[in-house]
């Protein structure tokens, strides 16, 4: 059992953990590195192979302590923070979570998310302006904040981006990503690697379509279009309406690591 009152156990900024090589000036781009004889060598590629190395390490760290890490992404205000909120409700009688939030600035949603009773660590990556992502050294610091043993599932809302985060393997066991009724249809074409790259998505403040002009199958259908047969959860995390096949979905991915 997690005590009363449970806040957030720890407040990490980036650069208290080994800082990455990729940071935020890197994001989106190919660094080149200038060589004595002017040739210009890409060094995208061995970055992203130290951070896959880095999660392969934290995806059997957790593993070995039964935990099944969830790695939740969307652009920034789409519901990201809400939607767990009323998951972790939802779920905390009968499932021991934890939760690490990252952020440019700021511990708004840690504090919300804290009062769920669940554990929850806090990550501002402002350093440098604010990486656009979480990598999985950065998770790996947070994850030695957690009683891993205490819990079942580790919820990881990342950086509100469409772009970086679906790049960064952090070791987890499933990806998810919330699109909102207030963005475009569009979103998935325009940002198809994200869609490609999660195991579900989210359809979020539908309460919200009698008051604006969006077409919610055109939505669903460009996720299928660039990611056929993902499961498409049709909900609004304010009013909690479609939210029972998201929980049910949710508690059987941990249920299936438990009889593993």
């Amino acid at each position: 059992m997690f005590p009363e009152g449970f806040k957030i156990i720890r407040h990490l900024h980036h650069h208290e953990s080994h800082k990455s090589p990729r940071t935020h000036t890197q994001s989106g781009t190919v660094k080149n590195v200038q060589t004595s004889d002017n040739r210009k060598i890409k060094v995208v590629r061995r970055v992203l192979d130290v951070n896959q190395q880095m999660a392969e390490r934290n995806r059997q760290m957790f593993h070995e302590n039964g935990v099944f890490v969830l790695n939740i992404m969307s652009s920034p205000g789409s519901g990201k923070t809400t939607t767990l909120e009323k998951t972790l409700e939802r779920i905390m009688s009968n499932i021991k979570c934890a939760v690490i939030v990252g952020d440019i600035c700021t511990t708004n949603d840690a504090d919300r998310l804290a009062r769920s009773g669940a554990p929850v660590v806090q990550i501002n990556t402002d350093e440098f302006g604010g990486d656009c992502h979480l990598a999985a050294h950065v998770i790996e610091k947070a994850a030695n904040g957690i009683d891993l043993e205490a819990i079942e599932c580790l919820i990881v809302e990342n950086v509100g981006n469409l772009v970086c985060p679906a790049e960064f393997d952090i070791g987890e066991d499933l990806r998810v990503v919330i699109l909102s009724v207030t963005e475009g249809e569009d979103k998935p074409l325009k940002y198809p690697l994200m869609f490609r790259e999660c195991d579900a998505a989210i359809l979020n403040k539908i309460d919200l379509l009698p008051y604006l002009d969006y077409d919610s199958e055109a939505a669903v259908q460009n996720i299928l279009q660039v990611h056929p047969g993902i499961p498409v959860f049709e909900l609004s995390a304010k009013t909690e309406e479609g939210f029972k096949p998201w929980i049910q979905w949710l508690t059987a991915q941990v249920r299936s690591n438990r009889n593993h």
